[in-house]
């Protein structure tokens, strides 16, 4: 059985992961500090450790043997790290460099990083489309604290293989619906359902690029099983642009509500940004993945009963 280690198994990504390898024959070992991950979403199978990463003394309790490193743990909202950015460079960067110390010095094959669309920044003149091969110009600290990561995993890459996932817009059941800072499909998805109306922060022309969760956990055992793969950054979203408004407008119908309030936007947010998807799926054979319009159904189905 393949002992592998999983960082942020108490949140929405990272639980889902870690079920999916624990049912695949996995022997995880799973990390969470529970500062913003739930301990309800840690699957009862693994082996959990509550730890936190940024605190390098803390990492002699992590038992050995692990062949690989899945990184998912961090603070994940782009607005919040404005709010205080040095715990969110804590957070996302820190653990990120302490692991890499751990890695090499455990023999790690690899680690897989979750990274973000954020450290694109806005992309002037491209229609939005973002490659892997352009400039990054992160405009929130938490784009830069993911860009500082990869800088770091790209250093050390010599005696720690790694690769980076840049995640989209990821939504679907277990998304806490509660976090009204982070995650756009489940923030409005959780106004619809409990108060009947949306407040949207910002402009309705906005886009995105969503990608359902069940996707994104098929792209990440891809990255762990290719070796063609390693030491590259990859994106992970489903190339399609969809306005807010369009999400809007999905989201009424399958809801049944018909009222929406748009407010002023949050701190530099991204005017527009969706996935240039061919190295995913040359890489994750991301060839075809779960619709919008599928996506959401099934994501208002678990969340009606969920909140």
């Amino acid at each position: 059985m393949e002992r592998i280690l999983i960082t942020g198994v108490g949140g929405f990504i990272g639980s889902h992961i870690a079920n999916s390898l624990s049912k695949k024959g996995f022997h995880v070992i799973g990390i969470d500090n529970l500062s913003t991950g739930n301990s309800s979403n840690i699957p009862s199978d693994i082996d959990f450790l509550n730890l936190d990463l940024a605190n390098a003394s803390q990492f002699n309790r992590i038992p050995k043997g692990s062949l690989n490193i899945l990184h998912l743990a961090g603070q994940s909202s782009g607005e919040l790290s404005f709010h205080d950015p040095a715990k969110d460079l804590e957070k996302n960067t820190q653990s990120t460099l302490n692991l890499i110390k751990y890695g090499i010095k455990n023999d790690i094959n690899k680690i897989i990083y979750a990274s973000s669309m954020s450290i694109y920044g806005d992309l002037d003149g491209n229609s939005g489309l973002a490659s892997e091969n352009l400039n990054p110009n992160p405009k929130s600290c938490y784009g830069i604290s993911k860009l500082a990561s990869e800088k770091y995993l790209n250093l050390f890459k010599d005696e720690l293989p790694f690769i980076s996932m840049r995640m989209f817009n990821v939504y679907g059941p277990g998304q806490d619906l509660n976090n009204l800072k982070q995650g756009m499909v489940s923030i409005y998805l959780a106004q619809a359902i409990k108060k009947k109306k949306i407040v949207v922060k910002g402009s309705l022309s906005r886009f995105r690029d969503f990608i359902y969760i069940d996707d994104v956990v098929d792209a990440w055992f891809a990255a762990l099983k290719n070796e063609e793969a390693v030491n590259n950054k990859i994106n992970v979203g489903s190339g399609i642009k969809t306005t807010v408004e369009d999400l809007l407008k999905k989201i009424m119908i399958i809801s049944g509500i018909d009222s929406y309030e748009v407010v002023s936007g949050t701190p530099c947010d991204q005017k527009g940004i969706y996935s240039d998807s061919k190295k995913s799926k040359e890489l994750l054979n991301m060839k075809q993945t779960i619709s919008l319009d599928e996506g959401l159904n099934k994501f208002y189905n678990w969340a009606k009963n969920n909140i």
